[in-house]
């Protein structure tokens, strides 16, 4: 454990949210998001400026940050997954053991802290869980088959979650973002390569931030009577084939 959980919020009874993957990236957007409202905020990550210190592909982990969290706090109310790593290699190619570590990460480490956290909420008589996706869960990408794999099971989980614990007013969704800037863009040149063209293909025009995928968590933990459901936030880059006969 990074520090007590104590430390980073006050008032047991008080309404609070948990970010899984909250140091950086979308994440840390989420925490600011939250924090704007005024609601304690209890961070997961890996690394960081983490309140509990937490792989969530390691089962053990998971089970020891739920306990050290519900301790301290009792259940969330909001519940947020952003933690998954990215993966480019051809499918031809990939290692075998590629392909468990993203599975690990992307899938069954949001799954396992999706149902760690379900029984605590149900309890409490319901709350919200949002987990992080992709567009590329839905749209093949080219030497992103393991990721888009990852994140297509990972949609089906949110999907059949909302329904099993539907009848316990668990709410369960997920944001599908598209390029956003990110520490796991890495550095890939801007304004030009495959960039310039996911620049071309936005209909908003531009890279998302991460500010606005967490606009769009924020309305997902607000509706009250949305569940299973998948958003996509990409500035509308989903919209059309890549395909384009005119050349525009």
């Amino acid at each position: 454990m990074a520090r007590s959980v104590e430390s980073a919020a006050v008032g047991a009874s008080q309404p609070f949210a948990v970010v899984v993957g909250g140091a950086s990236g979308i994440g840390a957007a989420v925490v600011d998001a939250w924090r704007s409202r005024d609601v304690p905020v209890v961070i997961w990550d890996v690394a960081g400026s983490a309140d509990v210190t937490c792989d969530i592909a390691v089962p053990e982990q998971v089970d020891e940050a739920l306990a050290a969290t519900t301790a301290e706090r009792g259940a969330p109310q909001w519940l947020t997954v952003t933690a998954g790593i990215g993966h480019a290699a051809p499918l031809a190619t990939a290692d075998p053991a590629e392909f468990d570590r993203v599975i690990s990460v992307n899938t069954r480490g949001v799954w396992l802290t999706m149902r760690a956290f379900q029984p605590a909420m149900s309890a409490a008589g319901g709350g919200s869980i949002v987990a992080t996706s992709s567009l590329s869960g839905r749209l093949p990408d080219r030497t992103m088959g393991l990721y888009c794999a990852s994140k297509a099971a990972l949609d089906m989980l949110v999907r059949v979650a909302a329904l099993e614990w539907g009848p316990q007013r668990v709410r369960v969704n997920a944001v599908a973002p598209g390029v956003t800037e990110t520490p796991m863009l890495g550095p890939v040149p801007r304004g030009r390569g495959w960039l310039a063209d996911v620049d071309r293909r936005t209909a908003l025009g531009g890279l998302g931030a991460s500010a606005d995928v967490a606009s769009a968590v924020l309305a997902l933990h607000d509706l009250d009577w949305v569940t299973g459901q998948v958003l996509e936030c990409d500035g509308g880059l989903g919209l059309h084939s890549p395909i384009d006969p005119t050349g525009g």
